[in-house]
């Protein structure tokens, strides 16, 4: 069977999602804890690939949503030293496979990268997002 690494958050329901569709798809799962993990900003970097600095980070992170921090605004060194100081505003899961990295869960790259297929569904944006604190209610 063919391991991929998952780095997500305990307790979050699309990471939940996220791990079931990969095992579904015969992946076994090496999972860590996002929040946890220690991150060096060339490490966290290797993930983010070509995207823009502002496709890196989590919006359904609280200080996102608030408008403290405006993920557009910043540098690459900037954002990767706030998600080292703050995880959570990290955009999950961040996986690796066969020597490639990734951030988030397009489904559509998924399905290309991994062969894996579901029903579109909008599977990174937090369905409690309306709470703005629910993510950080989840790390106690």
């Amino acid at each position: 069977m063919t391991r991929i690494t998952f780095y997500g958050k305990p307790g979050c329901i699309n990471n939940t999602k996220q791990k079931a569709l990969l095992a579904q798809a015969g992946y076994e799962l090496d999972v860590f804890n996002l929040l946890t993990e220690t991150w060096s900003a060339e490490r966290l970097r290797s993930f983010f690939g070509d995207l823009p600095v502002a496709q890196w980070f989590n919006r359904s992170a609280p200080h996102v949503k608030s408008g403290q921090i405006t993920p557009e605004s910043l540098t690459a060194d900037q954002a990767l030293q706030l998600m080292i100081l703050e995880p959570l505003l990290i955009r999950r899961p961040l996986i690796e496979y066969a020597g490639k990295k990734s951030a988030g869960f397009d489904q559509d790259e998924m399905e290309a990268w991994l062969g894996i297929t579901s029903r579109k569904a909008d599977l990174e944006s937090c369905p409690r997002a309306q709470h703005q604190s629910a993510c950080e209610e989840t790390l106690r």
